[in-house]
């Protein structure tokens, strides 16, 4: 699973997907608030914050579990991003990789940090004899949207809304 990707920009630099370490905790949690950039204006950031910030630690605390992952990109010693996720059963009865986060540290983004992410993602995915990867992502994150769309992947449903004043 260890991946080393070169920099593009910078040949002298390298970046590291692997997988988690304990040792990585506190620095993976640090970025969990990123998970709350896109989120709709309408939710209570407090509540949206405690929520991103359980998941991210209940991914850890699972990390290593034969359906669970977590990787992390290391880049010059430190952690750049990290992704996570499950096997999970869809509806329909097929098992897929389900991304459960997906965090790029700001000093890290535009350099392919969440591209070697997902790539890490999708090479488990085969793996594990799987064809399907889903993620969730808020309508409202464009960015995130484009970038997986980038990726190849399509949207499939939609949530709808409807706040009472």
């Amino acid at each position: 699973m260890p991946r080393t990707v070169n920099h593009p920009t910078d040949k002298l630099r390298t970046m590291h997907i692997r997988q988690y370490e304990e040792a990585d905790r506190s620095a993976v949690l640090a970025l969990a608030p990123r998970l709350t950039e896109g989120v709709a204006p309408w939710r209570p950031p407090s509540g949206v914050l405690a929520a991103v910030t359980g998941w991210v630690a209940d991914a850890l605390h699972h990390a290593g579990e034969p359906d669970r992952f977590v990787f992390v990109a290391e880049d010059g010693g430190d952690i750049a991003g990290f992704v996570s996720g499950e096997q999970r059963a869809h509806w329909s009865g097929d098992r897929e990789l389900y991304v459960g986060e997906l965090v790029v540290s700001p000093q890290h983004e535009g350099r392919g940090v969440g591209r070697a992410l997902m790539d890490a993602v999708t090479d488990h995915a085969r793996q594990q004899g799987l064809v399907t990867i889903t993620l969730d992502t808020g309508a409202a994150n464009t960015n995130a949207r484009t970038f997986y769309s980038h990726l190849g992947f399509a949207e499939e449903d939609v949530k709808l809304t409807k706040t009472l004043s």
